[in-house]
């Protein structure tokens, strides 16, 4: 396996927890100095205290029972590697259609692989019904 590999499996995961009501395993992935930003905040979070405070208040309320992962890719920089994706759910809290764009910055710590820094934004089509 692959660091590309083994990162968009951590990934891949973590979001079908998410999409199941369960963000434990994007928590667990997140290092203590974890950045955040979504298009539902004004504000950066800063920290994994304020994330997981954030995904406290979502715990249960999420789900996604159809979702994908779409044109997954890897970019490794010594110990730190960029996943960028586009995902997609349908059938979901958010409507019958999701669309988004993620940027997952990930640090090599002696436990693993760990998100630093998490940019979630919709894509063009963004909550476009019905497809």
């Amino acid at each position: 396996m692959t660091i590309a590999d083994d990162i968009i499996a951590l990934e891949k995961d973590a979001l079908d927890r998410w999409c199941a009501g369960d963000p434990d395993a994007f928590l667990d992935l997140s290092a203590d100095d974890v950045t955040y930003f979504d298009p539902f905040r004004e504000t950066r979070l800063d920290g994994k205290a304020a994330l997981a405070s954030l995904y406290g208040e979502l715990r249960g309320k999420i789900f996604a029972p159809r979702h994908e992962m779409i044109e997954p890719k890897v970019q490794v920089i010594g110990d730190a590697a960029v996943l960028t994706f586009r995902f997609v759910s349908w059938n979901g809290s958010e409507g019958d259609r999701v669309a988004w764009n993620c940027t997952e910055v990930y640090r090599r710590a002696p436990e693993g692989w760990r998100i630093v820094q998490t940019h979630w934004s919709f894509t063009g089509a963004g909550l476009a019904g019905g497809q």
